[in-house]
């Protein structure tokens, strides 16, 4: 049995060492309830470029080139160590951590949409970059690759995580199948029943636990400095997006949440021993596989 903690709350937009201080009193703050694995949004650090979302691509270009500086400036790049604060913060505190980032490649500036697995003793076990960035997305983030489709452990099992609408590609999922995975995770920015049902079946294909940390974001969470704040953001009380937060078990039953326009921290108990149990009658990586018809190759580099 593992405790998980789903964080939904906003980031410090934009601003790398003002979130990753407040990833760590979050980590502090679940870890004070006894959860194992402290899980966060896709981009928490240092929040999602909402902009693509609301700004015109020629017309509101010089507004764009500041927010995407902005976007660069607070990036995370793993090869300089800018996330040690949040390694320090699950060795502390001995829980280990999946969170979505913003991260810059140093060498050719790109960015991409990665989300981390950090142990409880502060390392990196794994750094995966969404393969293909949704829709406009594709104006801010670089295509990832293979190389961080993998499940790792963590005291709440075999956890391995996939972004946001990757999570559609069939796959994808099946890589982390074939790893026997125990806690899928799916940091994302979707809402909304067609999201639910979507983690509800990737719960029972893969006769695992799901869970699935939502950005929670509110208009007044938008830094006074950002330009046309008054016209993209009338009023402060819009759910820029409203969470929906939650868990699923293994047979896809909803165990926690969906914690809906709610700041917080959801709480789930995972049982494992559930998910072997689950497997018995369908086990799509193991007695119900065919790899005589079959073959999924994989490039990891």
């Amino acid at each position: 049995m593992a405790k998980i903690a789903l964080v939904q709350e906003a980031p410090a937009w934009l601003d790398r060492a003002a979130t990753l201080a407040r990833c760590g009193e979050l980590v502090a703050r679940a870890a004070g309830e006894g959860a194992k694995l402290v899980v966060f949004a896709e981009s928490f650090v240092s929040g999602y470029p909402d902009w693509i979302w609301r700004l015109r691509p020629w017309p509101d270009q010089k507004i764009i080139s500041e927010l995407h500086q902005r976007l660069v400036d607070s990036a995370v790049d793993l090869s300089r160590g800018d996330l040690q604060p949040l390694q320090e913060a699950a060795k502390t505190h001995g829980v280990a951590v999946v969170c979505g980032i913003n991260e810059l490649h140093r060498t050719h500036g790109s960015l991409y949409n990665t989300v981390v697995t950090i142990g409880a003793d502060g390392s990196l076990l794994n750094s995966h970059r969404k393969l293909v960035p949704t829709n406009p997305e594709r104006t801010v983030y670089a295509q990832g690759d293979g190389a961080g489709l993998t499940v790792v452990e963590t005291p709440a099992g075999r956890t391995g995580a996939l972004v946001c609408w990757e999570n559609y590609m069939p796959l994808a999922r099946a890589a982390l199948y074939a790893q026997g995975i125990d806690l899928y995770v799916a940091p994302t920015w979707d809402h909304g029943e067609g999201w639910l049902t979507s983690m509800q079946h990737i719960a029972r294909e893969a006769r695992c636990w799901v869970a699935a940390p939502a950005i929670c974001l509110q208009a007044k969470d938008m830094p006074q400095w950002l330009p046309g704040r008054a016209q993209l953001y009338p009023d402060p009380e819009e759910w820029v997006h409203p969470g929906e937060s939650v868990v699923v078990d293994p047979m896809g039953k909803i165990a926690a949440g969906p914690l809906r326009r709610e700041r917080g921290i959801l709480y789930a108990e995972c049982d494992l021993a559930r998910v072997q149990q689950a497997r018995r009658t369908l086990d799509v990586g193991g007695h119900y596989a065919r790899p005589d018809v079959f073959d999924l190759k994989i490039r990891t580099f």
